[in-house]
């Protein structure tokens, strides 16, 4: 390791705290370091291409902001944890300063996520992709109304949901908002997708896992603004007629880790009870 960027809540005093110690071990190790707030994702980018290690200084929400960042380049992404649950975290606090040689030494194992895709069409031009971690989200906007989503399945018309909205998640995702809107837990390196309906009324109520290689589709009607959130925190407002593609993405995430395979199940119930 050469060069290795540190990503920090900017609105987290002991983020930012940590991210310098974190920096201070790196340079005295000989490592080039750069310093960036995770919500600056056009800064780090351009500091991205000689990166060849990224450490997210907070919680599963910063590490989401930092993979969102790093795409597409496939720069491996140690999580050190400040924030509350840490799903995808590797380090807490207190152990980041004495664990981080070992990794740097060469020691871990690279634990590789799916990503999803998803293109937004409207009024039949695609306007933009965006790739998530996490999930993919059409959602009511700020009226507390139920909207309709069409949804299909490799071009095929599966049902209509009358709901607060529809959920597409990867494995990585299925701990998040899936998983509060009733959806399965699926195994971390699973490539599967989940598509999860929010408080349906009289709509469908299951949740569906889907091979890889799907292709779902999400139509919005609604006669008020609908919602679509990437990772939930890129958010745009949806009109009545927008479309939504969700498939695999081409790019993955690389989690860097030390601690065994099985950590992840052995400390599942842990985590759903909100203990650290």
């Amino acid at each position: 390791m050469k060069n290795v960027g540190i990503f920090y809540h900017p609105l987290n005093e002991a983020s930012q705290t940590k991210a310098k110690q974190l920096q201070d071990l790196l340079v005295s190790h000989g490592i080039t370091v750069w310093l960036c707030s995770a919500w600056e994702s056009e800064t780090a980018r351009a500091q991205l291409d000689n990166t060849d290690l990224v450490l997210s200084v907070g919680g599963d929400g910063t590490i989401l902001r930092s993979a969102q960042a790093v795409v597409p380049r496939m720069i491996p992404i140690i999580g050190i944890n400040l924030g509350k649950l840490g799903f995808m975290t590797e380090l807490s606090a207190d152990e980041a300063i004495d664990r981080l040689p070992a990794l740097l030494s060469g020691e871990g194992w690279t634990d590789e996520r799916a990503m999803l895709q998803a293109e937004l069409v409207v009024d039949g031009e695609k306007t933009d992709t965006y790739h998530a971690l996490n999930d993919v989200v059409v959602a009511r906007g700020a009226i507390a109304r139920l909207i309709r989503v069409s949804a299909s399945i490799d071009g095929k018309h599966l049902t209509d949901y009358k709901a607060d909205g529809v959920i597409a998640a990867t494995a990585t995702g299925s701990t998040g908002y899936s998983l509060a809107a009733g959806g399965p837990i699926l195994c971390p390196q699973s490539k599967e997708l989940l598509l999860v309906p929010i408080t349906p009324h009289l709509s469908p109520a299951y949740a569906l896992v889907l091979p890889a290689e799907t292709s779902v589709q999400l139509t919005v009607t609604a006669p008020h603004q609908a919602t679509l959130s990437i990772d939930g925190h890129i958010n745009m407002p949806l009109a009545d007629g927008a479309s939504i593609t969700v498939k695999q993405s081409p790019h993955r995430t690389r989690f860097l880790r030390i601690h065994p395979e099985d950590t992840f199940y052995r400390s599942l119930e842990q985590k759903l009870k909100g203990k650290r």
